[in-house]
């Protein structure tokens, strides 16, 4: 009996240390950092004729799967170029940076997720701003011109396909809807009284909500 044992204990023992040694290799790995190339289509917000325009950027994204479905995600990207053209509260070099949750399933090859991440977006010249200097050209006013920097909230919603050459390495697809809420805005305008005298009449620019296509893909590693 005591051999028969033996030869049992013999036999089972490969199998289970080699259980245990495919089942920590499907576990995922908790943390994961990438880099990614995005493509942010920032709708005008009066649309005369102006439509879309297309901001590349670059950015970085740091990632802690809860679960193997559920994860934690920061990400930030940074959309380079100085851009004014038709731009109303969305002027100049744009970051944007999200905070929330990614959900889905993983297969052997790819997985396939949701997202929710609330978070804001910063614009560099988001509003421009004129102060008459109190001299004229002939007729006209001077003015001088600077911009100011203007945040808007901001919530990313939309999916993610990801797939995994190897363990550590990934490569991930994302694609969704930046929606964008610009607050209320108060801006001068200048008008030349009857004695010549510029006056200055604030306006109020009531809040809009935008929705932007963004789309971005890159590649990350997994620890």
């Amino acid at each position: 009996m005591k051999r028969y044992a033996i030869i049992l204990l013999a036999v089972t023992m490969p199998l289970l240390v080699n259980s245990q040694a495919s089942a920590q290799q499907d576990e995922t790995k908790k943390f994961e950092v990438g880099a990614q190339f995005s493509m942010l289509g920032i709708a005008d917000e009066f649309d005369e004729g102006f439509g879309t325009r297309a901001e590349p950027g670059v950015g970085g994204r740091f990632t802690f799967n809860l679960t193997e479905k559920l994860s934690l995600e920061a990400e930030t990207n940074f959309f380079p170029r100085n851009d004014r053209a038709t731009a109303f509260r969305s002027g100049g070099r744009a970051v944007e940076s999200f905070f929330g949750v990614k959900f889905g399933k993983r297969f052997q090859k790819f997985g396939v997720f949701a997202k929710a991440r609330p978070g804001l977006i910063s614009f560099s010249q988001g509003l421009t701003v004129l102060t008459p200097t109190g001299t004229t050209t002939g007729s006209f006013p001077i003015f001088n011109l600077r911009f100011e920097r203007l945040t808007h909230f901001a919530f990313d919603l939309g999916g993610v396909v990801e797939f995994y050459p190897s363990r550590r390495i990934f490569f991930r697809l994302d694609a969704g809807d930046t929606v964008i809420r610009y607050g209320q805005t108060t801006m001068n305008d200048f008008t030349l009284s009857s004695s010549g005298s510029l006056v200055s009449t604030p306006i109020s620019v009531p809040g809009d909500t935008r929705h932007n296509f963004q789309l971005s893909t890159g590649v990350g590693f997994r620890f």
